[in-house]
C-alpha cells in the first residue's frame, strides 16, 4: 500500500511540474543539453477501464415541453466512468439515446484501454473515427477524459483550455414546464414568483403546447409577476410554424424577453427554415442544442440560422467541441449560450465552458453568456455530486478543484443504475 501511495504522490508531483512547463521528474535520465523525448513530457498513466451506467428514475410529477405528448414520467441519463492504473477516475455524462451506450462500450472504450488519458488530441481524433460522428457518445467520454486529465495535472478543467475569463457565471433557470395540473395560467406565474424569491434573476419558460393567444396571456402574467428587472427567456421546443412563431415572437418582444429558442422543428442537425425565420424575427433567435459536432455548428453559422447558438457539451462531442463552435460563432457576431439539460456532471462541465467564453464586446459586460440549470425533478442534479454547484444571487462559482471540481457519490449511481 505504501508503494502505491508513493507512486500516486510521484504522479501528482510530476503532473505539477508538467503543468508548470518543466520535466524535472525525468531530469536524472536526460542530458540537460538535450530535448527530452515526448514520452517523458507527461506523467505515466494508463486507462484500465471505461464503464457506463444508465440511470433512470420515475418522476413524482410528470412534466415536459410543448411537444412532450404525453408528458414524461421518467428521467434518464448515461454516465461514463474512466479508471486508471494510478487510481485516478474521471466522470462524464450524456443522454442514453441514439446508441450512445453501445458506441462507447463497443467502439470507443476498446481504443482507450491502456492509453494515456493525457494524450488528449490523439484520443479525441480516434474517438471520432470509428463511430460515424456520434456526438453523444464522444461528449460523455470527452467529459470524463477532461475530468481525469485535470486531476492528473492538478488543474481545473477550465485551465486545460487556456484559463478562465471569469470566476463565476450568471445562471438562468429552466423552471416553467408543462405539468398535468394546475393549468399554465396558475402554474407559470406561481413558479416564476418562487424562482425570484430564491434569488434567481433570469427564468426560462416553455411555450408552444397551446394556442398563441392563450400563451401570450400567460407570458404577460409572468412578466407582471416578476417585474421588469428579471430576464425572461422562452423555449418553443420545435412546436411552431413560421407564422405562429412570428406571432409569438412579437408578443415576446413587446414583453422584453431576451430571446426565443428553437420555435421551429429542429430536424436535427439541419434546423430547416431557421435562417428565413431569423430574418423576420423582432428579437434574437436562439438554437442549436441538437448540434452533433463542430461541422454541423459551422454549417448553421454559415447559413445564418441563429443570433445565439446553443451547443450542449453532452450532445455535440464535449467541451472542446462546444468551445470550437463558440469561437466560430464569435467570428460571425453570434453569441453562445450553451444548452445544459443534465445533472451535476454536465452542469460542472458547462460552468467551466462558460468561464472560457468572452463577453461579446470590449466594454463593460452587459451580455455575459448564461448557464442553464433546469429545475425539473432530477436526482443526479440533487445528490450525484457530494458538493454540487449551487446558484447564489443568480450566479454559480466555477470550481477551482482539479478536474471538473466535483466528487461523485457512487451510492447514487448504484441506486439509479438499470
Amino acid at each position: 500500500m505504501q508503494m502505491r501511495n508513493s507512486r500516486r504522490e510521484l504522479l501528482r508531483v510530476g503532473a505539477g511540474v508538467v503543468a508548470a512547463g518543466f520535466t524535472g521528474f525525468a531530469a536524472s535520465t536526460v542530458n540537460a543539453a538535450e530535448d527530452p523525448p515526448a514520452s517523458q513530457l507527461k506523467p505515466k498513466l494508463k486507462i484500465t477501464s471505461v464503464k457506463t451506467y444508465q440511470l433512470r428514475t420515475r418522476l413524482k410529477r410528470p412534466f415536459g415541453a410543448s411537444v412532450s405528448v404525453p408528458l414524461a414520467t421518467t428521467r434518464e441519463a448515461l454516465l461514463v466512468k474512466i479508471e486508471t492504473d494510478e487510481g485516478l477516475v474521471g466522470w462524464g455524462e450524456t443522454e442514453p439515446i441514439s446508441g450512445a451506450r453501445g458506441t462507447i462500450e463497443d467502439h470507443i472504450a476498446p481504443r482507450l484501454m491502456g492509453r494515456n488519458p493525457l494524450e488528449y488530441r490523439r484520443l479525441w481524433r480516434e474517438m471520432w473515427g470509428p463511430n460515424f460522428g456520434n456526438g453523444l457518445a464522444v461528449g460523455g467520454v470527452e467529459t470524463a477524459l477532461n475530468d481525469l486529465r485535470g486531476k492528473a495535472l492538478n488543474l481545473p478543467v477550465a485551465e486545460l483550455f487556456g484559463g478562465r475569463l471569469r470566476d463565476r457565471v450568471p445562471v438562468y433557470v429552466s423552471a416553467l414546464n408543462y405539468v398535468e395540473k394546475p393549468e399554465i395560467e396558475e402554474e407559470y406565474p406561481k413558479v416564476a414568483a418562487e424562482m425570484v424569491a430564491r434569488g434567481h434573476r433570469a427564468i426560462k419558460m416553455r411555450l408552444g403546447r397551446y394556442a398563441v393567444d392563450r400563451e401570450a396571456r400567460v407570458a404577460r402574467a409572468v412578466r407582471e409577476t416578476v417585474g421588469p428587472d428579471v430576464k425572461l427567456l422562452a423555449d418553443g421546443n420545435g412546436a411552431y410554424t413560421q407564422g405562429s412563431a412570428l406571432r409569438m415572437a412579437h408578443v415576446l418582444h413587446e414583453l422584453g424577453f431576451e430571446y426565443f429558442e428553437e420555435p421551429l422543428p429542429q430536424v436535427t442537425p439541419n434546423y430547416t427554415g431557421y435562417e428565413q425565420l431569423r430574418r423576420k424575427m423582432p428579437l434574437p433567435l436562439a438554437g442549436g442544442e441538437g448540434l452533433d459536432s463542430r461541422a454541423s455548428g459551422k454549417a448553421l453559422i454559415d447559413r445564418g440560422c441563429f443570433d445565439i447558438i446553443q451547443p450542449d457539451i453532452s450532445l455535440c462531442g464535449g467541451l472542446g467541441e462546444a468551445l470550437f463552435i463558440a469561437e466560430l460563432a464569435a467570428l460571425s457576431g453570434i453569441r453562445c449560450f450553451p444548452h445544459c439539460w443534465g445533472g451535476d456532471i454536465v452542469i460542472a462541465a458547462s460552468a467551466h465552458l462558460l468561464s472560457l467564453l468572452p463577453d461579446p464586446h470590449w466594454g463593460l459586460p452587459t451580455d455575459t453568456p448564461l448557464l442553464e440549470i433546469d429545475q425539473g425533478e432530477n436526482p443526479w442534479r440533487d445528490g450525484l455530486a457530494i458538493e454540487p454547484l449551487k446558484p447564489r444571487d443568480g450566479f454559480v462559482t466555477v470550481p477551482t478543484k482539479p478536474g471538473l471540481g466535483i466528487e461523485i457519490n457512487e451510492e447514487v449511481v448504484r441506486k439509479y443504475a438499470v
